[in-house]
């Protein structure tokens, strides 16, 4: 008898926790604070799905001649330090105005720029005689942030903030 009594209570136990599971799983998924159902998606114009989902890509060059850029860096290697660029035709000088490299001269470099994004360049120094790549930058003129890469160290990463000098003739796309 107490078998018999044993396996009725499991049994009502075990229906009741599969109806309130099986409640809870169909308030959870028809739940909607909006008056669509949620199995209906919004309509996306091709114009958005063209912008955000193919973005044209290009290697066509930007040129900075004129531009004067501050880097400011607050994250890694170069925390604490800030370098004014100053970017000609092809050139870039970079020269270090607080941090502890004020003082240290540095030689001018090649440069290439290329838009990656909205007001995003993608900014690589070259050394002039090899081509070799000397320093790599990403830089969001929106967001005014900066990301280098310099090689030549095991954590040769950086990250910090950008200020626009002196704006050349050129608008970043």
């Amino acid at each position: 008898m107490f078998a018999t009594k044993r396996v009725r209570i499991a049994a009502v136990a075990l229906a009741v926790v599969l109806a309130s599971s099986g409640i809870a799983a169909a308030v959870a998924t028809s739940a909607s604070a909006s008056a669509k159902p949620s199995h209906v998606a919004a309509p996306q114009s091709a114009t958005w799905k063209h912008k955000h989902h193919k973005p044209k890509l290009s290697l066509n060059r930007f040129d900075l001649n004129g531009w004067v850029i501050n880097a400011h860096y607050t994250l890694g290697r170069n925390t604490g330090n800030t370098f004014q660029q100053t970017y000609q035709d092809s050139t870039v000088q970079g020269v270090p105005i607080a941090g502890p490299y004020v003082g240290q001269t540095f030689p001018q470099e090649d440069y290439v720029a290329i838009p990656i994004g909205n007001h995003q360049l993608y900014i690589a120094w070259l050394d002039p005689s090899t081509f070799a790549i000397v320093d790599v930058f990403v830089m969001n003129f929106n967001k005014h942030t900066v990301y280098d890469y310099a090689p030549g160290s095991s954590s040769p990463e950086s990250a910090g903030t950008i200020k626009v000098v002196k704006r050349g003739s050129n608008r970043i796309p």
